[in-house]
């Protein structure tokens, strides 16, 4: 049989080091308005953002004398979508509560 030049010779193989760096996080805001139900906030910072009963309300309290109110932090493709759910949310019940995403 005919050798290749390769029969016992050890095979070199090459790594790469790929060294992939966290995702970008991005904070999901909401902001207060004077016609958002308190009661509204409170559910949908359970649906969407799967907190707590109590955790909601300090949040929406947070909300309501601070301006806005921290939602969650998250990549941008989920921040993103979670602020597009709370506005769907919002309009098809009439209020205008807005959500905006700030870099972490």
């Amino acid at each position: 049989m005919a050798g290749n030049g390769t029969f016992g010779k050890p095979k070199i193989e090459e790594k790469s080091r790929v060294r992939l760096k966290p995702p970008t996080l991005y904070h999901v805001l909401m902001h207060n308005d004077d016609y958002t139900t308190m009661q509204f906030v409170v559910e949908v910072l359970q649906k969407v953002f799967s907190k707590p009963l109590a955790e909601a309300n300090r949040i929406m309290f947070n909300i309501h004398t601070q301006g806005q109110g921290l939602c969650g932090t998250y990549p941008f493709e989920i921040a993103e979508t979670k602020v597009a759910k709370v506005h769907s949310l919002a309009r098809e019940e009439g209020f205008p509560l807005r959500c905006s995403l700030k870099e972490a």
